[in-house]
């Protein structure tokens, strides 16, 4: 029985541990990126990086605004905290929560399957109809720049190669667009970008307990 109760313990430990640490969104990087544990993937924390860029067209006095082909290569071409494989968005489908289905796409609110949609929705407390930035989310203060806008998915429009998709920001609408267009870019990344530690405060209370279930075994 001492032995059950030194192994409940040390169950109960590891299980507040883990409870503290599946928090969905993240800081990475020293608040350069957000980690996603629900999607694994990885968001700059900055919402409008590419502002200023070489990439960024001109759109609205260099506010960040650039064409989809100009986004693609602007995500393509960044290296933070040594990783270089960044991305645009991904837009899904189809998508069963749009609140608009169709044979040429899943439009409209509701949207969850795309990683935007999902960031909105589930992650930042939006509400379709109204900008992410009146949520009231905690989460937010883990992004900067982020805007009521229009952002670029990496996802091109099937039935028009002149189209791309794009998620507003400031409404929780899916949509498409003209390539040619002026949008923000965000980018994001598969996987995660750090390897957590247990913390030496956890590790603190477990390693007494590790002895005493080694010496009562």
């Amino acid at each position: 029985m001492h032995k059950n109760v030194i192994h409940g313990l040390f169950f109960t430990c590891f299980l507040g541990f883990s409870l503290t640490t599946n928090a969905a969104l993240v800081s990475r990087l020293g608040g350069l990126a957000v980690y996603d544990t629900t999607r694994d993937i990885t968001w700059l924390a900055d919402a409008n990086a590419g502002a200023g860029s070489i990439f960024d067209d001109g759109f609205d006095n260099f506010d960040g605004k650039m064409t989809w082909n100009s986004a693609v290569a602007w995500a393509a071409s960044l290296t933070v905290g040594g990783f270089n494989d960044w991305r645009l968005p991904i837009t899904v489908q189809p998508d069963p929560g749009c609140s608009t289905q169709s044979g040429s796409g899943d439009f409209g609110t509701g949207c969850t399957a795309s990683e935007m949609p999902h960031l909105f929705y589930s992650e930042l407390g939006g509400t379709a109809g109204q900008s992410i930035l009146i949520s009231g989310d905690p989460d937010l203060a883990l992004f900067s720049n982020l805007a009521a806008n229009n952002y670029w998915s990496g996802t091109e429009y099937a039935p028009s190669p002149g189209g791309a998709w794009q998620f507003l920001f400031s409404n929780g609408n899916q949509a498409t667009s003209g390539k040619p267009a002026g949008l923000r870019a965000w980018a994001v990344r598969d996987g995660d970008v750090a390897v957590v530690p247990i913390p030496a405060s956890a590790l603190l209370l477990v390693l007494p307990l590790a002895i005493l279930v080694r010496r009562s075994s």
